[in-house]
């Protein structure tokens, strides 16, 4: 029973990239902070993958941009296209093509579960992880919800693609991890939820980052790559405001 999780992601372009975070960082920086995160959350599957079988995907878009994701994923991570380009049922929009065009390929390749996860969440706590594979290898129908606290979810996962749950979102606000439980409810499935945690797309949530990597006593994922990468960066400001 292994259960497929895919990161959600765009390959990390200057000016394409961890956009809502260009008020403080230079369009060439979000970038390379949007490859480390890249990078941990691979290596944060990897690691849960040593406990529990698990298949670690990226899943991209748009499509031709495979190349520019060389050398950054960890090793054994797979990439898979999930622009939204099947056709969909009525009510599935935005976002959630994408979300369902991942599910939909990952069930077509033989997972018997599937996972879909956020870009944004560099220290998510593996067990998080380890426990979404582990509840959906039980024998019944389920969804396993991992809720941010700005009341979307990082992590939402299945075994079966459900469309239902991906129609009439509405997406990049605080009511998708509300309606998606309504959704799961309609549709008769049981629903486990994960730990809360947090979403880095914007100032504020950078800092809360940075605060978490310099805590003796965190509790999440150590992200060394995005640690360091932050490191750079701040080496880099201070070298400006010297100069």
């Amino acid at each position: 029973m292994v259960c497929a999780i895919a990161i959600m992601a765009k390959a990390p372009l200057a000016g394409r990239s961890k956009t809502r975070l260009l008020p403080v960082l230079r369009p060439d920086q979000a970038a390379a902070l949007s490859a480390a995160f890249l990078r941990d959350m691979t290596e944060n599957l990897r690691a849960a993958g040593a406990s529990v079988p698990m298949a670690p995907y990226v899943a991209y878009a748009p499509a031709g941009q495979e190349d520019l994701f060389e050398g950054i994923l960890a090793p054994g991570t797979a990439l898979i296209l999930a622009d939204g380009g099947l056709p969909m049922p009525d009510g599935v929009t935005g976002f959630g093509r994408c979300l369902l065009h991942a599910m939909q390929r990952l069930f077509a390749a033989g997972h018997e579960s599937v996972c879909v996860l956020n870009s944004d969440s560099p220290t998510l706590p593996t067990e998080y992880l380890r426990q979404a594979a582990e509840l959906l290898a039980a024998p019944c129908e389920r969804a396993v919800l991992g809720p941010a606290e700005d009341g979307g979810y990082y992590l939402l996962g299945l075994r079966r693609a459900h469309a239902h749950l991906f129609t009439g979102i509405d997406w990049s606000t605080d009511r998708v991890a509300a309606q998606t439980r309504d959704r799961v409810r309609q549709a008769g499935l049981d629903l486990v939820e994960l730990g809360a945690w947090y979403d880095v797309d914007e100032p504020a949530s950078l800092d809360r980052l940075r605060s978490e990597l310099a805590s003796a006593d965190r509790t999440g994922y150590a992200a060394p790559f995005t640690d360091t990468c932050l490191t750079r960066l701040a080496h880099a400001a201070a070298i400006a405001n010297a100069a």
